[in-house]
């Protein structure tokens, strides 16, 4: 099994909506994720109609739309997203559980080659249809977490008005850099600050 670029592609398209959705913004727009792929708009709506199709995502029309997740992360598993993008995980189609076809081999129950590329099927797919998208999403996010990298996406999804988000709990350890507080701001919070002292009862 190899990974084409349009697999690679729609399995980062679809983390960055899932991260999107964890960070409270549901709905991302096509130039966002083009932008951060750094990929032409065209080429990803076909890979974006392609998952949609599927029922993975789905989209919404106008200013405030973009794509967003249809199906739960926690169902969507890489092995059957690589499955739809490229076809199947098996090597050689006679070892394919999706689509078998017998090979040229005389005696294809005693082969070694079939064996062979058998145990690596099962290996890929034991590993690929065990992770979904919501692991991949966690794994990513504790590492960023972590290592808190300058991650332009991510910053762009941080800085949308809080009424756009709508789990804010999610944001946690992935804080932006706050802006300096003007000094008038600053005047008005002091003097509330000593007014609250003023009006305390003395012990």
């Amino acid at each position: 099994m190899k990974l084409s670029k349009r697999g690679e592609y729609a399995l980062r398209a679809l983390i960055d909506i899932g991260i999107a959705h964890e960070l409270g913004r549901p709905l991302v727009q096509i130039g966002e994720l083009a932008e951060k792929e750094n990929l032409p708009i065209k080429f990803l709506e076909q890979i974006l109609m392609q998952l949609k199709e599927a029922c993975y995502i789905d989209s919404k029309r106008g200013k405030h739309g973009g794509y967003y997740l249809l199906m739960p992360a926690s169902k969507i598993k890489v092995g059957q997203v690589i499955r739809l993008i490229d076809g199947p995980l098996a090597p050689v189609a006679c070892v394919s559980h999706t689509a078998y076809e017998r090979c040229s081999c005389p005696d294809e129950e005693h082969c070694g080659l079939r064996m062979l590329m058998n145990d690596v099927r099962n290996a890929i797919a034991n590993i690929l249809d065990r992770f979904t998208l919501e692991d991949t999403v966690s794994m990513t996010l504790r590492k960023i977490r972590r290592n808190r990298p300058e991650i332009p996406f991510i910053d762009l999804l941080l800085s949308r008005p809080a009424e756009e988000r709508v789990q804010p709990n999610a944001l946690a350890g992935l804080t932006r850099r706050k802006p300096k507080a003007s000094p008038e701001g600053s005047a008005v919070r002091n003097g509330a600050a000593n007014a609250r002292k003023r009006s305390r009862p003395a012990k």
